[in-house]
């Protein structure tokens, strides 16, 4: 198996440069060109349309794509299996987190998986629902935590927890100082909101739609963060989860605000390819986070 060749060449057709690949690697680019000339050898065809301007897979070059990625995640796999011969849990583990899990619900869990398995390297990526989503589909990831829905049929989709939403603002914003707050007092309202893919994003526009909401204005910020700070300066509505706005509540910089016989929750789910579903790794993985939050 020419481990290595394919390797770069997955490298090089996600960053499209021969230079960056070689740094990625920790090769020369001399080298690069020599991996991906012996991959063209031994396929017998053209993987790469170049010219000093840019650099193009080309329709077979997809197809070897797709597949290397596939034969990588195996061999990987396959080194894995085999330390499980050892007693201990060990080598890496990627996982992949949309935003609101990644930065406010899973380190809980990294602790108590960095207490249990000292030796298993944990690193995660943080990413919207969309792009997570895709990394799993991608093995660039060994399994993914996502808090909206994802349409990747070949994926394996499981539930691990209930998210409640709530509609939230700064401590001066007219309806935080009004007492029975309907869906009605949410029309033509400034929303502060995540990205398209973000399932944010994706669960406040479902909130619209089938409330029959009309919208002032959208004002969208890629980080959770960002929302938070823009509305205790006062501008807008955003409807976030409790574990992003716990800290802030409690500190009396935002208001949450109830709406009259309204709840707002969604599912939390956990995703992976199915030729990940029996990588050690990741079964450990399952484990704790089933156990932390058992449904």
């Amino acid at each position: 198996m020419h481990y290595e060749e394919l390797k770069t060449f997955v490298t090089l057709a996600e960053v499209k440069n021969f230079t960056k690949t070689a740094e990625l690697l920790l090769m020369s680019q001399p080298s690069v060109s020599l991996h991906i000339k012996n991959l063209e050898k031994e396929f017998q065809t053209k993987l790469f349309l170049r010219s000093p301007k840019f650099l193009q897979i080309t329709p077979t070059g997809e197809i070897l794509y797709e597949r290397a990625k596939q034969m990588i995640t195996i061999y990987e796999q396959t080194r894995q299996d085999i330390l499980e011969h050892q007693d201990s849990i060990k080598g890496e583990l990627i996982i992949g987190a949309s935003f609101t899990i990644g930065e406010y619900i899973l380190p809980a869990l990294l602790i108590d998986l960095q207490k249990d398995y000292p030796e298993l390297d944990l690193h995660v990526v943080i990413g919207n629902t969309e792009e997570i989503a895709q990394s799993v589909k991608l093995y660039k990831v060994d399994i993914g935590l996502i808090e909206g829905h994802t349409n990747e049929k070949e994926l394996s989709v499981h539930p691990f927890m209930e998210d409640e939403l709530f509609v939230v603002s700064s401590n001066n914003h007219e309806l935080a100082r009004k007492k029975g707050v309907t869906m009605a007092d949410l029309q033509n309202q400034t929303w502060v909101t995540r990205e398209n893919g973000s399932g944010t994003r994706e669960y406040l526009n479902h909130v619209i739609r089938s409330n029959g909401l009309k919208v002032k204005s959208f004002l969208t910020i890629s980080s959770s963060q960002g929302i938070k700070e823009t509305l205790i300066n006062g501008m807008g509505l955003s409807l976030l989860s409790g574990s992003i706005i716990d800290r802030e509540v409690k500190q009396g910089l935002l208001s949450i605000i109830h709406v009259k016989n309204q709840t707002f929750n969604r599912t939390l789910s956990y995703i992976y390819s199915p030729i990940m579903e029996e990588k050690r790794n990741v079964k450990t993985f399952i484990h704790s986070l089933t156990q932390k939050w058992p449904k």
